[in-house]
């Protein structure tokens, strides 16, 4: 019995502990759940916190790029309007044909230089220098030098000449007849109106045989200073040069001589619709220049205009294009 009692003993004690063993493993089974919830809340707020300076951060690089973004905008378009504000406008006035298109030609060649180029056309003659004297234009491109020296004899000019870039051969058309040898005695001839044509006329008839000139006259010739006229010729010298093309269309003369520039603008090819064409050699003072206020006379803007239009781009443009109807000076 005491046997049993102790093994019953025993056994209660075995049960209350294991009792005990069993609280114990419970109780630290939840110590440990809770010290892994402990944890996972506490990585939790370890990576809410991350994630939060990870956001601030992204933030700020993007409010930084940004900005950075913005300065190089802002940048760029003071850059560009610096760039618009070295570009300086030159007004240059200038005859349709082929002054104005030689101007649009060079135009990119002078924006390379830092000159931006607004052309002005004119018809006439006259008006050019008008506007040039009345401060209108920077510079002109349409005369000859004889002209331009007429003009500021006649109206008190205060001009500079600049340089030549051209020579614009003067040619003699006829719708009856297909050579100067074809004039009959007493034939109707039209000249311009511009005294300052009529020297070169004179002399280019006089090298062709027609008239002689009293001597020493040259390029200051008029029809007074015609020596002799074999073959009678009757001059007629009150055309304007814009309307020589409308007179040999409408063939008001047995023939007319029509400066180049009005002949191309008219859509004649001086170089196969003239019977005969003024020399354009070495010796031709009928260079077509860069017209100026004295005052503006070391602008930089014409300067760089006179260099670029005598460029050998430029001047084999002018060779090219016309094909001798106008001259490059450089020839």
């Amino acid at each position: 019995m005491k046997k049993t009692l102790q093994l019953a003993g025993i056994s209660a004690l075995s049960v209350a502990f294991l009792a005990a063993c069993g609280d114990n493993s419970e109780n630290n089974t939840t110590e440990i759940n809770n010290g892994g919830n402990n944890a996972a809340e506490n990585n939790v707020d370890v990576n809410e916190s991350d994630a939060g300076t990870d956001i601030g951060n992204n933030a700020a690089d993007v409010e930084e790029n940004n900005n950075g973004a913005e300065e190089n905008n802002n940048a760029a378009e003071e850059n560009n309007e610096a760039a618009t504000e070295d570009f300086e406008t030159l007004v240059v006035g200038a005859s349709n044909v082929p002054h104005a298109e030689i101007l649009e030609f060079a135009t990119p060649l002078l924006e390379e230089e830092g000159v931006e180029l607004e052309i002005v056309t004119f018809n006439d003659y006259i008006l050019p220098n008008q506007a040039l004297d009345e401060g209108e234009l920077d510079a002109n491109y349409f005369q000859h030098v004889p002209y331009f020296e007429s003009q500021i004899e006649e109206f008190d000019y205060d001009f500079a000449n600049k340089g030549g870039i051209h020579i614009e051969p003067i040619g003699i058309y006829s719708q009856d007849y297909d050579s100067l040898e074809d004039l009959p005695e007493g034939a109707d001839i039209i000249m311009s109106s511009s005294v300052a044509d009529h020297g070169r006329i004179l002399m280019m008839l006089e090298e062709q045989g027609l008239i002689t000139l009293e001597d020493g006259v040259g390029i200051e010739a008029t029809i007074e200073d015609i020596a002799e006229n074999p073959n009678d010729f009757n001059f007629q010298d009150n055309v304007e040069a814009a309307l020589l093309p409308t007179a040999y269309e409408n063939n008001e003369a047995d023939a007319v001589l029509i400066n180049s520039n009005y002949a191309l603008d008219a859509g004649l090819n001086p170089m196969e619709d003239s019977i005969a064409i003024e020399s354009a050699d070495g010796d031709n003072p009928y260079a077509n220049i860069i017209a100026v206020n004295s005052e503006d006379e070391d602008d930089p803007r014409t300067d760089i205009l006179v260099e670029v239009l005598l460029s050998d781009e430029v001047q084999e443009f002018i060779e090219e294009e016309y094909d001798g109807a106008v001259v490059p000076v450089q020839d």
